[in-house]
Formats: structure tokens, sequence, C-alpha cells
């Protein structure tokens, strides 16, 4: 008699369906976690023993207890969501949420001088991401997790994989960043033959991509176009086989940070702002707001119109009167 095969803990089997969509480590992360705090606030009671009510008194209580942002709620009801469709195989249906209150901030904006003053202060890596990231209208994520093999130097395209809500992308390369792009990538290269030489070489890939392809987690078209300078595990790997990551977010956004400062821009600068600044200059161009919303990725064009109060700022684009004396 066969002995009967243990069925995965369920965090295991939420991970192991995670990997199969290629969802990134990050989704991955938060998805767990969000299991683990539904499971304690339910007194360690088991998810397929519970359901819709459970959910939604959850939700309830992250926007009226813990009072959380909307964009936190969000992100753990699809967590949940995932649980219960994708991994229990229990679909819940139609959730009904008490939402938390979205703040009505309007996103921090940079003049394209602001924009110029910014980069001034700027050098070397930290410098070509940020504009890259002003360029193409990337968020941080993004432009940190692109490969070589998407750059496309003959189109002038970025092709963004993967992004927020899983969908594929291609935004404008900066003509004027393609002689520092190519450099860079020359030394990028260089550094990934010394590599190999050393037995290393190797760019972490998404678990089903490295099934299908042994070989391609040392091949060059799989590297990062911002490695990082030093060699790390994979959290999802063996924890013996060493691979070269992509910088760190935090790397960036501590030099953007910096740069703001010194330069003496009186706003928030992060990133962030830069594709914010990116779509506000566009539609101030004249750029159509469907056009801005297929560059930025966003699902919903509600997400995009954001930027048509940012250009109409001051009372809906009207001259104040004082300003005709």
């Amino acid at each position: 008699m066969k002995p009967t095969q243990q069925k995965p803990k369920l965090l295991d089997q939420v991970k192991e369906r995670i990997r199969l969509r290629n969802y990134s480590y990050r989704t991955e992360q938060s998805y767990v976690g969000w299991a683990k705090r539904y499971i304690l606030f339910h007194d360690k009671k088991h998810p397929a023993e519970m359901g819709k009510p459970e959910v939604e008194a959850f939700l309830k209580d992250l926007a009226l207890q813990r009072n959380v942002a909307a964009s936190t709620q969000n992100q753990a009801l699809s967590a949940l969501l995932f649980l219960y469709n994708d991994v229990l195989e229990q679909p819940l249906g139609y959730v009904d949420v008490l939402w938390a209150k979205k703040p009505t901030r309007l996103p921090v904006v940079l003049t394209r001088a602001e924009v110029q003053a910014v980069f001034s202060q700027l050098t070397g890596t930290p410098l070509l991401i940020s504009q890259l990231l002003y360029g193409g209208g990337l968020r941080v994520t993004e432009g940190l997790r692109l490969r070589v093999q998407d750059i496309d130097f003959g189109q002038r395209l970025i092709m963004v994989r993967d992004g927020k809500g899983q969908k594929d992308r291609t935004t404008p390369l900066p003509e004027r960043l393609i002689d520092d792009l190519q450099c860079h990538l020359e030394e990028v290269q260089a550094r990934h033959h010394d590599d190999l030489q050393r037995g290393h070489g190797r760019a972490p890939l998404p678990t089903a991509l490295a099934t299908k392809y042994p070989n391609a987690e040392t091949a060059w078209p799989w590297q990062f176009v911002f490695p990082s300078a030093t060699l790390s595990l994979d959290p999802r790997g063996d924890g013996k086989t060493l691979y070269r990551y992509h910088l760190h977010e935090s790397t960036i956004q501590r030099a953007v940070k910096q740069a703001a400062e010194a330069a003496q821009i009186p706003k928030r600068v992060s990133p962030h702002t830069f594709r914010h600044s990116f779509a506000t200059h566009l539609l101030e161009r004249g750029t159509d707001i469907r056009t801005i919303q297929e560059l930025l990725g966003h699902k919903n064009l509600q997400t995009t119109m954001v930027y048509t109060h940012v250009v109409n700022r001051g009372a809906m684009g009207v001259r104040s009167p004082l300003d005709d004396f």
C-alpha cells in the first residue's frame, strides 16, 4: 500500500500557486502576510472553514479599527480573493466591503525646470534610472526590474513586463539616453562576463521560466539592466546558489531625495514623482488621455484622469481677477 502524500500546509500552497502565476516575490510576501493576519484575526481558524462573512469582518476591522489606507485595504482584499478563489477553490463571489476613505490628495508633480534641477544633482546609475523613470513614465520597481532584452534600441522602445496588474506594455525609450544606456550596458556585460568566469552570472527568473529554460538565468538577455553591486541568495532558491539581483529601490529613493534637497525643491520628491511628472507634461503637451493611460499601464481611465486635475489646478484653470491689475 502506497503511503498517502501529505498535502502542503496552506501558506506553502499559497506560495506555490503564486509562483506558478509568475507573481513577484514582493506579491508573495504580501499575500502570505495578509493570509496570516486574516487567520490570526479569526483566532487561528482555518480559512476553508470560513467564508465571505469572515472576510468582510476582517476588511471592516482594517477600515474602522486599524485606520488603514484604502490602497492597503484593497491589497488585503486581493490577497484574500486569491486565497479563496485560486488556492482553496472556494470562490467568494461579491464581497461587500466597507471601504476606508480615499484621500483626495493630488500627486506631487515637478515642473520641467525642477526635473532638470534634480537631474543636475544626480550622477551615474541613479541619474540614468531617474531619467528613464521620467522619460518612460515607469514605476521605480519597473525600471529596476528591466532585463537587457526589454530595451529595444532599434524600435526605441522599452518593454515593461509583468507590471502592476500583470500587464505587459511598451513605453518610449528616450533618444537622448541611448548612448548613455549603451555605455552602461557595456559595463554591465563586462561584469556579467567576470561573474560567469567565477562560476556565477545568474539572474533570478520567475519559477515557471526557470523550469522551462534552465540555462536562461545565465544568458545575457535575461540579466538586469541595473544589477546590484553584490551577489546574494534567492529567497525562493536552494539556499546555496548566488544570484545578481537588480539594485534595491531604497538606493534610488535615497539618491533622489538627497538630490531634490540639494536642488532646494520645496516639494516631497520621490522616484514616483518622475512618473507623475511624465504624465502631466504629456497632458500639457496635448497628448490624448487614453494614450497616457496605455503608457502608464493603468487598468482604469479614472486613475489617469487625476492628472487632468493637476493640469487644471487653480480653480479649474480660472484666471484670478487680481492678475488683471
